[in-house]
């Protein structure tokens, strides 16, 4: 179903929040004064039902400049907008300055409202028309229809009704299958239920006892009850107005700006590459570290700009520009927004985002192989953007819901896309982990390095430990995933691994003359006590150093090493493993007596070679006895 927010835009007194007492028969001015005044100061929120059954959010935005930052967070999520023109006064300052701003923010559709018409005469009507029409040629509301209407005694409000159903048909429905986002417009408490927060639904969808994120304070947020046109309702979707309660968070921290959505779903920086236009109005232009605010969702944040075309950009031009933020933004590729100047306090442009960035961009050498990128990320199919996220993103290892944040798609699609990029070898998989092909080989590389100088120092090692490799690689990656990643690497011949260890595929152990015969005495040693005496690592290094370095490079081929410490024969290891198999399937079951019994060992022998096979996952231990290991 399809979901509709109309928003209103225009001059002071031009009778906006009048209009929308004539469609609603609600007041949206609702601070003493703002009624002691007779302006809007703050948003204003109401609702209405069409004669086509669809209920629509409304929001009312303030039209004096010194409101232009409410009117900007209003204007946030809007689907169509009531451009209000006084019939008595025609097109001012901020209705340009409003249009200005709305055309940055991918508001397609919009009626003309001419207002006070019962004010002037029919000249005087049709002199006002021609005014707007020349005022706004060339902008996207150039076609836009011109009602007439009188609020107070209701002339030609049927027909601005009539043709606000027919316009809804025109809308987009948003997607409710990405990610949960809203930018928050308000922020109360309201007695017996604590925090509530309003806004207009982005993206996705929101049910009762949801968990969310706050951003950018990342505090956690449960989600108690849901309000959309002032009903209670166990789910909300893209489209609409809604109130939220939150049960575990004070009024205080949250504010206007802040942004509720699916945890783990944003992106956040200190940099964004953009592409921006600027207006065509005289003595507008940007400068290279030019002051700006920049106005996204419902957040106002200060920045500098640098053009990466040229060092200086004059009305009316289009270009690249790097924004680098005062305060962390929150949001995603192609997000729209508009800028101002730091003082005074102008609008000169706007944009999208087209990246979130963590390398400072500037004209220079570099500048033309950034510019191609931002270009396929603009304009790009989605396979190709999110290849190129991966490729820049990899070491975060992003996850399927930041890959569908950044590039608006839907998790199937993405998944779909995923699959397409590791049968053409651009993207890796290991451990449900998505890494780029070059990163991958960053990976290898700096394994291999790490393997090198590992084997230099221990040539009688059959290879690194695991973890300890995996620590220097990646620490932030845990066992299994790197295990993961070993096996990935090994499949693509650049390395081998055994049970506990990694080393580089062409490296092996070379003894000489004097290390066989040292082996062959260990080996002699340890297999002549049997099951009945073990000897640990201890016993080898008090021999002296050349002792344990060739004990280390038996360990994983002719030893086994139990409990960290202990020697064990690899021959006898795999002849304990037949004698558990026999008994295990002759009695259903073993117990530790049952196999020290059998071997003619003692019990702290059995029990440190049986944890090893539990270790292993040859057994498994249940209660005090153990069976083989099923998966």
């Amino acid at each position: 179903m399809k979901h509709i927010v109309v928003g209103t835009a225009g001059h002071i007194d031009h009778g906006k929040t009048t209009l929308i007492k004539a469609l609603t028969g609600r007041e949206t001015d609702t601070l003493d004064e703002e009624k002691k005044r007779g302006i809007s100061i703050n948003l204003g929120f109401t609702y209405f039902d069409l004669p086509s059954g669809k209920s629509v959010g409304i929001v009312d935005v303030p039209g004096h400049e010194k409101f232009i930052k409410n009117m900007l967070a209003g204007a946030a999520g809007l689907d169509i907008v009531l451009l209000v023109v006084a019939a008595d006064e025609g097109v001012m300052p901020q209705t340009v300055e409003h249009l200005d701003i709305l055309s940055y923010l991918n508001i397609k559709n919009g009626l003309i409202v001419m207002t006070k018409c019962d004010m002037v005469d029919e000249e005087l009507l049709e002199l006002a028309e021609e005014d707007i029409r020349e005022s706004l040629r060339g902008s996207f509301m150039d076609d836009a229809d011109i009602i007439k209407v009188d609020s107070i005694s209701r002339r030609g409000i049927d027909e601005l009704i009539n043709k606000l159903d027919i316009l809804c048909e025109k809308v987009e429905e948003k997607d409710s299958n990405l990610p949960f986002r809203m930018n928050i417009d308000r922020v109360f408490s309201v007695k017996g239920f604590g925090t509530v927060v309003t806004g207009t639904i982005l993206e996705g969808k929101i049910k009762n006892t949801d968990t969310l994120e706050i951003y950018p304070s990342k505090k956690i947020a449960q989600i108690r009850n849901i309000q959309v046109h002032s009903h209670n309702v166990d789910f909300a979707y893209a489209g609409q107005r809604t109130a939220i309660n939150i049960s575990n968070l004070k009024s205080s921290q949250i504010q206007r700006g802040d942004i509720l959505a699916a945890t783990d779903s944003m992106l956040e920086s200190m940099m964004i590459d953009t592409k921006i236009r600027l207006l065509n109005h005289d003595d507008i232009k940007l400068e290279n570290w030019d002051r700006l605010k920049i106005y996204h969702g419902t957040r106002e944040i200060l920045c500098r700009a640098v053009p990466l075309e040229n060092e200086v950009m004059t009305k009316g031009q289009e270009g690249f520009v790097q924004l680098r933020l005062e305060e962390p933004i929150i949001c995603k590729k192609l997000d729209a927004f508009v800028l101002r100047t730091y003082s005074p306090m102008i609008t000169v442009g706007g944009g999208i985002i087209i990246d979130i960035s963590d390398k400072k961009h500037g004209i220079n050498k570099n500048t033309p192989k950034v510019i191609e990128e931002l270009k396929i990320k603009e304009l790009g199919d989605p396979k190709r953007v999110l290849e190129i996220y991966l490729k820049n993103s990899s070491s975060i290892y992003p996850s399927i819901e930041n890959m569908m944040s950044y590039t608006g798609q839907s998790k199937e699609s993405i998944l779909s896309m995923l699959e397409n990029l590791i049968k053409d070898n651009k993207i890796y998989n290991f451990s449900n982990k998505y890494i780029h092909e070059s990163y991958l080989e960053f990976l290898q590389e700096k394994l291999l390095k790490i393997l090198t100088e590992y084997h230099e120092e221990n040539k009688l090692k059959i290879g690194m430990p695991k973890k300890e490799a995996g620590h220097k690689l990646d620490s932030s990656l845990k066992l299994k995933e790197l295990d993961a990643l070993y096996q990935l690497l090994e499949y693509m011949g650049h390395i081998k691994t055994s049970t506990n260890t990694v080393s580089k595929k062409d490296f092996d152990v070379i003894l000489s003359d004097k290390d066989l015969k040292i082996k062959s005495s260990i080996i002699k040693e340890i297999e002549k006590l049997g099951y009945s005496d073990i000897l640990d690592l201890e016993y080898f290094e008090e021999k002296g150093k050349d002792y344990k370095s060739i004990v280390d490079s038996m360990i994983g081929n002719e030893l086994i090493l139990l409990d960290g410490k202990f020697l064990f024969s690899k021959k006898l290891y795999d002849q304990a493993k037949s004698i558990v198999e026999n008994i295990i399937n002759k009695n259903k079951k073993m117990t530790i007596a049952d196999f020290r019994d059998e071997v003619g060992s003692s019990r702290k022998i059995s029990m440190l070679i049986l944890e090893k096979f539990d270790k292993d996952n040859f057994t498994k231990r249940v209660e005090n006895y153990r069976v083989l290991y099923t998966k």
